[in-house]
């Protein structure tokens, strides 16, 4: 996975729902976020259903780590927008492994920036 296939990913994540987590999301995926604690694959699928998406999603400061040939771990600021709501600003990881199935997402974290 090279760097602008990397992003684009992560970018997928954020707007297009459902049908990108089913695509990119390892089973054995965790998320942690904000006031909801440590999620697993399952419970955050179930959230995505009938969710609001992201309007826009602006990823700032990024950084880009490779801890080996088949781990890829993400770095950066995001900045999102639902309609009608407050911009959502955090600080996110996220660690995607190349396996048989083609690259997926093994774990996501965001920490509120403000």
């Amino acid at each position: 996975m090279n760097d602008e296939v990397a992003w684009k990913t992560e970018e997928r994540l954020w707007l297009e729902g459902v049908e990108a987590y089913d695509e990119i999301v390892d089973p054995a995926c965790l998320m942690a976020f904000p006031s909801m604690g440590v999620l697993q694959a399952t419970a955050i699928r179930k959230g995505l259903e009938g969710a609001s998406r992201w309007r826009s999603v602006a990823m700032t400061g990024r950084v880009i780590s490779r801890a080996s040939d088949d781990i890829v771990v993400l770095g950066y600021t995001a900045e999102g927008q639902r309609e009608g709501a407050n911009p959502y600003l955090c600080f996110c990881t996220s660690t995607y492994r190349a396996g048989v199935e083609g690259w997926k997402l093994v774990q996501h974290q965001q920490t509120l920036a403000r």
